[in-house]
């Protein structure tokens, strides 16, 4: 209730009046005493005679950094510090968490948010949402300011002090991945590795030997030990991309790990430890799927502890221009050339509606780096790149996503060691797996049909369809 704190003191240090003067009126309820500083060695003066129960302070100020400048301060490291700024980057987010402040606000902040950050704060000890290193803090690849990634440098910032589940949600090409090394990077298990899987690309007969491992023997071509994903990211995170293609099979096992923290290898019997931090994310809506019974709705709330929506792209048109420039950037760095874009061509770009998102803008600021002929790329090289860009999707599509599938498999595959002399075979057994049972599905299970649609003898067929355990019945 307004009032309840009235013996408390709050301290602003903010050097624009009208800025000041607002907070001052939408908090004049919440405290007894309101003392206002309009940059850094007044806040030190006052604080030198004064004690204060909360501390909100803006980053840029007249004579240096509101944050950086907090631990020097001889603050009691009891006081809440809420933390407001308009340089709205996950290097701030980070930055303001990382010297223990309370809460974190983006300019233009919500008068109501504010008011009850204050309240919480006043109401209950310092209790710090996220502590990490100041020296960790960069932008980890992501960008952009608009208010929508605001929420989600915000939670990145808050999940570093725990262990919490994560679930991204996201249209494909918002940056998923990206998000959820941004998680790992900032986060306590940073030290430790970052492991990805595609739940998608994996068969569902390979997924649990994929995930926790298997023994020697266990089966069919199992001819040694092989160390699964839980058991590669011990002391990190494990990131479990696309996981609502989940099978249901799988999501079982993969619920009794979560629930335990413990798992065994196919084919083993001794129990290990599951020491990792889960981060999972897809571009399905899960509770449509939980609702259709495809997936488990206790796995999804196992998952869903802490949930971060990316938008998609049109959604923040003011950060195309942004992400323009680290796209080129980055293709600078590769060898590419480098280019400014004319105004009508940035234009151009932030009104296309971008339906791969970001992993789209990045593929045409790439393509416009190498083809354009000028060091400025003008509105006809941004008309001429788009409308090739949208023929040839339309084209492409199918391949260019198996394209990308299999190159983010090998890129994980390659990566470890011990599939070394198994993996042309595992990517056969994968992609004949997933011909073998859109065909059957597509012939309604006629094996006949099914050879004679793919080219084979019924025989081989049928040969093939025991060696990779699949029931033609049920593909």
């Amino acid at each position: 209730m307004p009032g309840d704190a009235g013996g408390k003191t709050i301290l602003l240090v903010e050097d624009d009046p009208a800025i000041a003067l607002i907070i001052r009126e939408a908090l004049a309820g919440e405290c007894g005493t309101f003392a206002s500083v309009s940059g850094i060695s007044e806040r030190n003066a006052w604080l030198a005679d004064n004690r204060a129960d909360l501390i909100i302070t803006d980053v840029v100020l007249p004579d240096g950094d509101g944050i950086d400048s907090l631990p020097g301060a001889g603050i009691d490291p009891d006081t809440p510090v809420i933390v407001l700024s308009a340089q709205n980057t996950l290097d701030t987010a980070v930055r303001a968490t990382g010297i223990g402040s309370y809460d974190y606000l983006p300019k233009p902040f919500d008068l109501e948010e504010l008011t009850a950050s204050v309240r919480a704060a006043l109401e209950r000890s310092n209790q710090p949402a996220v502590k990490t290193d100041p020296a960790q803090a960069d932008s980890h690849g992501l960008v952009g300011r608009a208010p929508a990634m605001q929420a989600v440098y915000r939670t990145i910032a808050r999940l570093a002090t725990n262990d919490l589940a994560v679930l991204i949600l996201g249209e494909s090409g918002t940056g998923k991945e990206v998000v959820a090394r941004a998680i790992h990077a900032t986060g306590l298990r940073r030290s430790g590795p970052f492991v990805a899987i595609n739940m998608a690309a994996i068969p569902r007969e390979l997924i649990e030997a994929e995930l926790f491992g298997h023994e020697k023997g266990a089966f069919t071509g199992a001819t040694s030990r092989n160390a699964g994903r839980f058991e590669q990211a011990a002391g990190g995170t494990l990131f479990l991309d696309e996981i609502g293609d989940m099978p249901l099979e799988a999501q079982t096992r993969l619920l009794r790990v979560l629930q335990s923290n413990e798992y065994s290898t196919v084919g083993g019997s001794q129990a290990l430890r599951a020491d990792v931090r889960v981060v999972a994310a897809t571009h399905r809506d899960m509770r449509t799927l939980v609702a259709d019974g495809r997936f488990r709705e206790d796995l999804f709330y196992r998952l869903n502890v802490i949930p971060v929506t990316l938008p998609p792209l049109r959604d923040r048109r003011s950060d195309i221009a942004a992400l323009v420039r680290h796209f080129v950037d980055a293709g600078r760095r590769a060898g590419l050339p480098d280019r400014q874009f004319a105004p009508a061509a940035m234009q151009l770009l932030e009104r296309h509606d971008w339906p791969g998102n970001v992993r789209e803008l990045g593929n045409v600021v790439q393509r416009l780096a190498v083809l354009s002929r000028d060091t400025s790329v003008g509105a006809r090289d941004v008309e001429a790149v788009l409308r090739d860009h949208g023929e040839s999707a339309a084209i492409t599509a199918p391949a260019d996503l198996i394209a990308r599938a299999v190159d983010d498999w090998a890129r994980e595959t390659l990566s470890a060691s011990d599939r070394d002399g198994e993996i042309h075979s595992m990517l056969e057994a994968i992609v004949e797996t997933a011909l073998l049972r859109r065909t059957l599905r597509e012939v309604g299970g006629n094996q006949l049909e099914a050879a004679r649609r793919l080219g084979i003898n019924r025989n081989t067929l049928r040969k093939r369809l025991g060696q990779l355990a699949i029931d033609p019945a049920r593909p």
